[in-house]
């Protein structure tokens, strides 16, 4: 088995992999203060709770969007397993080409989500990665990454606008009844989950108009809430960077 690991900024996935299938998947909050012997202890309750032999870890690969993180995560993989994880950087073969003016500013996150992306669903594509932020990753019919777009994530939306006003209530982001909602809880719901299915349907159909058709993909922690609310034909698929991660890791370990 081959440990995945993805460091966004509000949670991290974990995630199992072998011969090509994730065993399982979990998240848990991004602490940007704790020790390498606190994300061991958690890593090593996941793999206990998950039914996993640590001694079959074979190898380890890690993205990571939290610089501050990304060492104490790796550490702790060691100290778990004895095993030095590969993390997704300069010098890692993902066989992508990226046409953005800067590469190497690019995400790895970004990067995992295309390789995955292109491998599972063919180009061209559409990706939303829907965590604190929302990014869109758009590939061409020759596997090119092209560019995308970065918004702010309904959590970061909601959080400012309660932040913001002195009356409205933190709220949950379960679907609201109606549409036009009723009340300021329903209201509030209906906007920030309405307004994201906006945005995307509004994203999709004017990156379509620039490059064609182009099958699109959801992936991240708040992307299942909204898929279903959008008039767009969008595949959930809630494993990408897991499966980007095992990708990247069999090409750069030759076990492809």
């Amino acid at each position: 088995m081959i440990l995945a690991i993805d460091i966004g900024n509000t949670n991290i996935v974990i995630g199992g992999c072998d011969g090509g299938r994730v065993l399982f998947m979990e998240r848990i909050t991004t602490n940007h203060t704790a020790t390498e012997i606190e994300y061991a202890i958690i890593l090593k309750q996941i793999l206990e709770l998950s039914g996993s032999d640590i001694s079959g870890i074979k190898g380890a690969v890690i993205s990571s969007v939290v610089p501050s993180v990304t060492n104490s995560v790796k550490e702790a993989v060691k100290k778990v397993n004895g095993i030095d994880a590969l993390v997704i950087g300069p010098g890692i073969k993902t066989g992508l080409s990226i046409k953005t003016d800067n590469p190497a500013q690019l995400g790895s996150d970004l990067v995992v989500d295309a390789v995955a992306g292109i491998h599972e669903y063919g180009a061209p594509l559409i990706i939303f990665d829907m965590g604190t932020a929302t990014t869109v990753s758009v590939i061409n019919k020759n596997n090119e990454y092209l560019g995308g777009m970065i918004m702010p994530g309904m959590m970061i939306s909601l959080n400012a606008m309660v932040s913001g006003t002195s009356q409205l209530p933190k709220i949950g982001l379960d679907k609201p009844k109606k549409l036009i909602g009723t009340n300021t809880v329903d209201c509030m719901k209906s906007g920030v989950l309405y307004g994201t299915a906006s945005c995307i349907d509004g994203m999709i159909d004017r990156i379509k108009a620039e490059i064609g058709e182009a099958q699109v993909i959801a992936t991240g922690g708040l992307a299942g809430a909204v898929t279903p609310l959008c008039r767009n034909e969008i595949v959930l698929d809630d494993e990408l960077l897991i499966k980007g991660l095992m990708l990247i890791y069999n090409k750069n370990t030759q076990q492809l």
